[in-house]
């Protein structure tokens, strides 16, 4: 478990299920993937998570906010086919009473401080949609840059054949300069 001035990252328990797929259920939460996600999906992506965590050490972990439920943070391992892959990615998705409250950047920050000082990970990226300016936003504001040479259209996810997607990075020796 980790915290930050205002949040807890921790991994999840099965009391996270049933908000988790409220939250994948909301179109709005979901407008820059494929789609919402069914009860069975976030059940299986709660318990993907938390093997990645015992597994790894570290992974996406839930989110709280005076000790509800937000959403997820963390590190994922990208392995679809793309040039810069397998890698680290940083991720995040909030439901959306968290959004405008900079929940998003402080809960990344911390992830990357996780795995750049805590799990000796060299880069970490991360990648979204064109046209999801929020989560790019985020990306900027956690001091990544912008990896024109990266940006790929996605090879794998049902929905996202060819849909063409931004990369962001940052390095280890850049954190320690100015992120950490």
């Amino acid at each position: 478990m980790y915290r930050t001035e205002r949040l807890v990252m921790r991994e999840w328990h099965e009391s996270d299920v049933e908000p988790f797929a409220q939250m994948c259920a909301d179109p709005n939460v979901m407008r820059y993937f494929p789609s919402v996600m069914t009860p069975s999906e976030c059940e299986a992506f709660v318990t993907r998570a938390d093997a990645a965590i015992t597994e790894r050490g570290f992974g996406l972990w839930a989110i709280e906010v005076d000790g509800r439920f937000a959403g997820f943070t963390g590190l994922a391992i990208a392995s679809f086919d793309v040039s810069f892959t397998p890698c680290v990615e940083v991720g995040w998705r909030l439901a959306s009473w968290a959004w405008g409250k900079g929940y998003a950047t402080e809960a990344a920050k911390e992830a990357l401080r996780i795995g750049f000082e805590e799990h000796d990970i060299p880069e970490i990226f991360s990648f979204t949609t064109e046209t999801n300016t929020p989560s790019e936003s985020v990306m900027k504001r956690i001091g990544m840059k912008r990896r024109e040479d990266l940006d790929f259209d996605h090879p794998n996810t049902p929905g996202w054949w060819g849909q063409p997607h931004i990369v962001y990075s940052i390095d280890q020796a850049t954190w320690a300069e100015y992120g950490g």
